[in-house]
């Protein structure tokens, strides 16, 4: 079976573009810079937050292989696959593999709703396709289709499957999981507001959005669990669930790379048809993030020596 060394937190990162729109490569190279040299232990290229499905076929591939030449090997890089048909994020993987990438994030095919049976043979055809680590990415409410326990378990021969993340809304789903499936799968903790339940649950590491704004107090609170100290993982989380809560609105992208632009780590432009926030909820977002900017906890005792 292939294996893949991933755990920590692992940020979604954001694709940046150009006041016309076009990919700002050198800008995406400096956010995704920007992440490693804070110490993230791995990073997702192009997934939701990513802005995949925004994306040329073209455009795609130069993404990523400008994200793999600046991590330069120093972290883990998976990239989103996320096309319409089964033959088009086929073609991906191939390409995924050869650009460089580490490892695949799978998502079902966009907008046709399977069956567990077109499901399964989609993530078979897709994770065969090449030696690549394979992490599907289960999203209920994003994608309308969810990656029952059964599909899980008759996915289990699949060599090149290795873990997954898990954004259902619902942390009793990390226990099944392990319960049906034991150590067969990494699992990780895909929804940023539920993401300390499913760590203290089994989850071995963290796919985020709003570490993109805050890796250090990500990082931190990855760190306190990991050593046992739960009264600074508690702090850390309640000083950042207001802007975790974010990671399950629709407008997740948009509040996400708002975030970024207040932190000075990004721009906030996203492709239509989404637009960037406005009005009441653009103020809302901004007066959260930086009541997090003026408030952040890195003070704690045992934080600090991170």
């Amino acid at each position: 079976m292939t294996t893949a060394n991933w755990s920590g937190v692992f940020p979604a990162a954001t694709t940046q573009f150009s006041e016309d729109f076009s990919v700002d490569l050198d800008a995406t190279a400096a956010v995704v810079a920007g992440l490693v040299e804070d110490g993230v232990h791995g990073l997702i290229a192009m997934g939701t937050v990513g802005e995949n499905n925004s994306l040329t076929a073209e455009e795609k591939r130069q993404v990523l292989a400008r994200i793999v030449d600046t991590v330069d090997g120093r972290i883990p890089v998976l990239t989103g696959v996320s096309e319409l048909t089964t033959d088009l994020a086929r073609s991906y993987a191939v390409d995924a593999a050869r650009i460089g990438a580490d490892g695949l994030m799978l998502l079902p095919a966009m907008v046709y709703v399977p069956t567990e049976a077109e499901l399964e043979a989609h993530i078979r055809t897709v994770a065969g396709a090449t030696s690549l680590p394979v992490m599907l990415y289960n999203n209920p409410p994003a994608y309308r289709v969810s990656i029952s326990l059964d599909t899980l378990e008759r996915l289990a021969d699949v060599e090149t499957l290795v873990a997954i993340k898990e954004s259902a809304p619902d942390p009793r789903r990390i226990t099944d999981i392990l319960n049906r499936c034991g150590d067969r799968y990494l699992v990780f903790a895909g929804l940023d507001d539920v993401a300390l339940e499913e760590i203290l649950l089994g989850a071995v590491g963290w796919v985020s959005g709003l570490t993109n704004a805050f890796p250090a107090e990500s990082i931190a609170l990855w760190d306190a669990v990991e050593s046992g100290d739960l009264e600074t993982a508690r702090a850390i989380y309640r000083w950042f669930m207001p802007l975790l809560h974010l990671d399950a609105e629709h407008d997740l992208v948009q509040s996400i790379k708002l975030a970024e632009q207040v932190m000075g780590r990004g721009s906030e432009r996203v492709r239509m048809p989404r637009m960037p926030l406005s009005g009441d909820r653009r103020a809302a977002v901004i007066g959260m993030v930086e009541t997090a900017r003026d408030t952040r906890p890195l003070k704690l005792p045992s934080v600090l020596a991170h």
